[in-house]
């Protein structure tokens, strides 16, 4: 079932998406070549509680059997890992590293999710490419966010957007609707036919996140049971917000 938040209902998502994104500015300015992927989570731990927030992430529990709910409050990915990279004190991000990370701040009963990819010093032209039209897929696929278009027309178009640049999305995992829980109805794949699912309509709030491969877009998960690398060890990158639906353009809450 697809929640319709209230005014007030919004206005304390935003409190939770506000800290999400205060979460990435921070993380924006202390990334750097030499540091573990441990210590980011830490700086991200700490910069959410002292916003009053919790690290929804850390605990999460997916209900299958011999995966143990996720220990940290960052999915840190790089290079070839696409999602659900779990932090590590022997995880060394390196010169030129692609890192994707995803967080969730809970807030007020509220959470607020996004997704960065980070260049870490001087990448490839290749990998910035990467990474560019990762987010720009985002962007294009929210120009049909607005009441009147369907979940389709949004996922319909990041699919087509990527293609038309020569990568791949990721097929098995999609966006999603957000709220009190971390992951609401309806699903939002990146890729699909125009004109499919659900209407829009305004007081959605909606977790949109392009997963893009540069080679093809088969996956695997390791024995870790979360984190998932592309089958031919290509880079991959990730780009995400938690938008509100209104009467007219979206509106990007996990942006400051």
């Amino acid at each position: 079932m697809v929640t319709i938040k209230s005014k007030k209902e919004i206005e304390l998502m935003k409190e939770a998406c506000k800290v999400v994104a205060l979460t990435y500015q921070e993380l924006e300015k202390r990334i750097k070549p030499g540091m573990t992927t441990w210590e980011l989570d830490q700086i991200a731990e700490k910069t959410m509680r002292s916003l009053g927030a919790i690290p929804a992430e850390k605990g999460y529990d997916i209900g299958v059997k011999g995966v143990p709910p996720y220990p940290a409050t960052l999915c840190v990915s790089i290079n070839d890992e696409v999602i659900h990279g779990i932090p590590s004190k022997n995880k060394v991000i390196r010169e030129g590293d692609l890192v994707s990370i995803d967080t969730v701040a809970l807030k007020n009963g509220f959470n607020g999710d996004a997704a960065r990819t980070f260049i870490v010093g001087k990448a490839s032209k290749e990998a910035e490419r990467l990474v560019q039209v990762t987010k720009q897929a985002f962007f294009e696929g929210i120009k049909f966010a607005k009441p009147g278009y369907r979940i389709g027309d949004v996922s319909h178009r990041i699919g087509e957007y990527v293609h038309s640049q020569g990568y791949s999305v990721v097929r098995e995992f999609q966006g999603h609707g957000i709220g009190r829980e971390m992951h609401e109805d309806p699903g939002i794949p990146n890729y699909g036919k125009a004109g499919r699912g659900i209407r829009l309509e305004p007081g959605m709030t909606l977790a949109i996140e392009p997963m893009v491969i540069q080679g093809k877009p088969n996956i695997l998960q390791l024995d870790d049971g979360w984190t998932i690398i592309t089958e031919d060890g290509s880079l991959a990158a990730h780009y995400e917000n938690t938008i509100l639906i209104t009467e007219k353009e979206p509106e990007i809450l996990t942006i400051l």
